[in-house]
């Protein structure tokens, strides 16, 4: 038409320049508006397969969860009871220790429709599409349990510390807060006597940075904690993530259990694919225990690299290693289990022990054992070069932040102390203290066992490993320490 009409010889340009303008319009609308076309839906399950039977370890934390969520499962004897229905459950706990798991789990258990969702899907730079999220959210959880014939949904929000920080902590945008406003509103309108029950379930790793009110009961009425697994708890994750896996003969889990503390359970899933990944590249059928040893150092430190020192820096990093090994055997016998020169990461050496169980309180004294072992390398180094290397540097900042462990436990000469307002002088000088004591001991030490630090030190240059067990008859069979003049020895020399 406007064709015919320019022919013709009228202006169209007022006609074309309005059909412009508000064109504009509508797009901009569409940019600004949270309108429902513009929510993001978010991932859903109608009943997540995923049973606590197939989460390994984690029993506290299960046992807690069940206990939450039975007002789910006994509705009506709740409503009987008078008990007001939890509202909200916080998982706590570092990434990687199976909270999505749980969550999902509990929604099984409780045949449940499940929503899982990102706190930083809720944050936008458009006001109101966060709040208009949240609403839409909650909307869809009644809708998706109402088509299901269910009775109750599971909302999970993932690092939900983004959508329920503290209010004012983003001064310069208010959208934050809105949002969480919104998520304050919706879950005090849950009531005991609604259609559909409804629970939050979220997950953090940050719960000191979130805001007062959501954390209040009513709103998040439990916090359970997901921590990492002890040993056992890791014997079981081992288990469960190596049940379909063709493991060999060798295979000691329990070994390997002792060998990953600290270790979450996406490690542990990792370490076991890993493995089989490695007997695979080998054209094995099955998953020997080399292959697990070796995954745990892949995990920890990352793929061999291709880096190739030099001779003298193979030697040194020999060198420094062997006083390392030597060291962690004289305090903590039996711990070391392997002891390498293979560059990992942004390791060129390293020495992995193996602990007989899980420790999580150290006195003084074990302590300064750990101090010792971590300048062992660098005294090492001293006593066959003549000086040090730019390796030492992290082993110096481990040493460092030991003792002034030491100091802030009130473990030191100084006593209780208050760590904020010690003087940073006086600090400094009690951690210098500790250090050049635990120096003078293990420069003691090696200096008595430099025959057998040449022989491991050797040992690596021409085979580049060597498991703990080598490195224990070599010390077997080294004669006895004198009496050692000085500071007393560890208690577990």
């Amino acid at each position: 038409m406007l064709a015919y009409l320019a022919i013709t010889g009228v202006n169209v340009l007022p006609v074309v320049f309005l059909a412009g303008l508000v064109w504009l319009m509508y797009q901009s609308s569409v940019l600004r508006g949270p309108s429902a076309a513009a929510v993001r839906s978010p991932a859903t399950t109608a009943v997540p397969q995923v049973r606590f039977e197939d989460i390994g370890g984690q029993a506290a934390a299960k046992k807690e969860l069940l206990e939450a969520i039975e007002f789910i499962a006994n509705r009506e004897q709740i409503a009987r009871m008078g008990i007001r229905p939890l509202k909200g459950i916080l998982l706590t706990g570092p990434p990687g220790t199976g909270k999505t798991l749980l969550a999902k789990a509990a929604a099984h258990h409780t045949d449940s429709v499940f929503l899982a969702a990102a706190g930083s899907e809720f944050v936008e730079m458009y006001a109101g599409v966060g709040a208009q999220r949240v609403r839409e959210l909650f909307r869809r959880a009644r809708e998706l349990a109402r088509k299901e014939r269910k009775r109750s949904a599971i909302i999970f929000i993932d690092e939900i510390e983004v959508l329920g920080a503290r209010r004012g902590s983003h001064s310069t945008h208010m959208e934050y807060d809105q949002t969480l406003n919104q998520l304050l509103t919706e879950m005090d309108g849950i009531a005991v006597d609604e259609e559909i029950q409804v629970l939050v379930m979220a997950a953090t790793n940050r719960a000191d940075m979130m805001d007062p009110a959501l954390l209040r009961p009513g709103r998040f009425d439990r916090m359970v904690n997901v921590d990492l697994p002890d040993k056992e708890a890791r014997l079981a994750i081992l288990r469960l993530h190596t049940r379909q896996k063709p493991l060999g003969d060798d295979v000691d889990l329990e070994a390997i259990a002792r060998q990953t503390f600290g270790f979450s359970g996406a490690h542990l899933e990792s370490l076991a694919n890993e493995a089989a990944i490695l007997a695979l590249r080998e054209g094995l059928s099955e998953v020997r225990q080399r292959h697990l040893v070796e995954a745990v150092d892949k995990v920890m430190l990352g793929e061999r690299l291709d880096r190739k020192p030099t001779e003298e820096e193979k030697r040194r990093v020999a060198v420094h290693e062997a006083g390392h090994a030597l060291v962690g055997e004289w305090v903590d016998p039996g711990s070391v289990a392997t002891v390498t020169v293979t560059p990992r990461g942004r390791a060129m050496g390293y020495v992995r022990t193996s602990p007989s169980d899980d420790q999580y309180l150290y006195t003084r004294s074990q302590l300064e054992a750990r101090i010792q072992v971590a300048l062992a390398g660098f005294l090492a180094e001293e006593l066959f070069f003549g000086e040090a290397s730019t390796g030492a540097a992290g082993d110096f900042e481990q040493a460092t932040a030991l003792a002034r462990h030491i100091v802030h436990a009130g473990l030191s000469p100084l006593g209780i102390v208050d760590p904020a307002n010690l003087d940073k002088g006086l600090e400094a000088a009690m951690v210098q203290r500790i250090i050049a004591d635990q120096r003078e001991m293990v420069a003691w030490f090696l200096a008595e066992r430099r025959p057998l630090l040449q022989r491991v030190a050797d040992v690596l240059v021409d085979t580049e490993a060597i498991d703990g067990e080598a490195i224990r008859r070599m010390l077997a069979d080294a004669p006895p320490l004198p009496p050692v003049q000085g500071p007393p020895l560890p208690e577990t020399a």
